[in-house]
């Protein structure tokens, strides 16, 4: 079954895209943390800048597979997918943007928050571990479960970080409010990744 539903030329491409996709998603993650590790705003703007070459890659994606790649009732699934790993790009983006608004942050937080971008990047890394666990006849499940492990640890971080952000004295309501955005963004990474893997289980269960 799987060698009928991926073995075609073009379906061997959406695949090699998709990758491809996840890819460059792993690259704009470690670039953001590296950009936090260094308190370096400029290293930020790569982020933005691979998020232009990832959406450039998923309309590639989305063509092929309305072009005719892949069983009509896999599509869907597939395109969904794409989109949600477009939607965790869009999040990044936000989250870099946030980050460069901001004032030097405390040590501590610092910290925390390039522990969880060291997460959302492992996360990524997984994800496609998991993809190619789907059409490898790998343990899917397995895969998932890590990353489903990873963002249960995203939210405890999260947890202890409002509770710092509560006893951080703020110069003005801007400054309280993009540090606090910037916390929500970066926390909510985990939670789209963790969206997508979800959905490579619902690809596999309509392949059977």
């Amino acid at each position: 079954m799987l060698k009928k539903v991926f073995g075609g030329n073009i379906e061997q491409k959406v695949i090699d895209s998709i990758k491809k996709h996840m890819q460059i998603l792993y690259s704009a993650s470690e670039c953001f943390k590296k950009g936090l590790q260094e308190w370096d705003k400029d290293q930020m703007h790569c982020v933005a800048d691979l998020e232009r070459e990832g959406d450039s890659v998923r309309r590639e994606i989305i063509s092929m597979i309305y072009e005719g790649a892949f069983l009509p009732y896999l599509r869907t699934n597939i395109c969904r997918f794409v989109e949600i790993v477009d939607e965790a790009f869009d999040v990044l983006k936000d989250t870099a943007y946030e980050f460069e608004n901001l004032e030097p942050m405390d040590e501590d937080i610092r910290e925390d928050c390039i522990q969880i971008a060291d997460i959302n990047q492992q996360m990524c890394d997984m994800l496609i571990i998991a993809f190619d666990a789907l059409f490898n006849k790998g343990d899917l499940r397995e895969k998932t479960l890590a990353i489903r492990i990873y963002e249960k640890k995203v939210d405890d971080m999260k947890f202890d970080l409002i509770g710092k952000l509560r006893n951080k004295e703020v110069k003005n309501f801007w400054e309280g409010r993009t540090l606090s955005d910037s916390i929500s963004y970066l926390t909510h990474i985990s939670d789209v990744i963790e969206d997508a893997s979800d959905y490579l289980h619902i690809i596999n269960l309509s392949m059977r």
